[in-house]
């Protein structure tokens, strides 16, 4: 049975698309925006359109940005020998928040998946690499999540950034198993780098 009018149906159907939001949110974001001023659904609208087409990788670390390369790493005052590696974009933000942490970043987009047939070939690798063997970095720091994906992830780049001549750490597991940086609190996300220890 068809409740609402076609474009209302279509927005409900689209709010739904986004993660966390199920049929009764979609239905209340929907209406909300229906009983807003026009000037909410088009700042909405063009703020959606604005963030994609303006929105790209940074050239260096491949995190998100709207200038390339990004500020963190256009920032001289940053430690250049100093790189970690991330999941997500996110992730930078939680590292950034938590005010402990000075060096480059590297983002892979992912994390090693088999089960969701995520491999390595389908994240930012090769450009990690490249950055390695032709700069002057001297400890990686692999900072993914402390789930499966993230422990797979980081084995595997350990293996392969040891024989490149890097010293390789993972930050220490004051960070709950299962859990994402995004969430970690700074004091939390600062005790983990301290404790980091050399991995692989």
């Amino acid at each position: 049975m068809l409740y609402y009018s076609g474009p209302v149906a279509r927005l409900v159907d689209e709010f739904t698309k986004l993660p966390g939001i199920g049929p009764k949110t979609a239905q209340r974001l929907a209406f909300h925006v229906l009983n807003a001023s026009p000037e909410l659904a088009q700042g909405l609208a063009k703020a959606l359109v604005e963030v994609r087409q303006s929105i790209k990788r940074c050239q260096i670390c491949c995190n998100l940005t709207d200038e390339d390369p990004c500020s963190i790493c256009k920032d001289a005052t940053r430690n250049n020998k100093l790189l970690c590696v991330v999941e997500e974009p996110r992730d930078v933000i939680a590292m950034e928040k938590a005010r402990g942490y000075r060096g480059q970043y590297h983002v892979l987009h992912g994390a090693i998946s088999p089960m969701e047939g995520i491999r390595p070939e389908d994240l930012t690798i090769k450009e990690l690499l490249k950055r390695i063997q032709g700069g002057d970095v001297q400890e990686v720091i692999l900072a993914a999540n402390s789930d499966i994906e993230g422990e797979t992830t980081a084995l595997y780049l350990a293996r392969i950034l040891k024989p490149l001549g890097v010293k390789v750490t993972r930050i220490a597991h004051g960070i709950p198993v299962g859990s994402d940086l995004e969430y970690a609190d700074a004091m939390t996300l600062n005790k983990a780098l301290e404790g980091r220890a050399e991995f692989g």
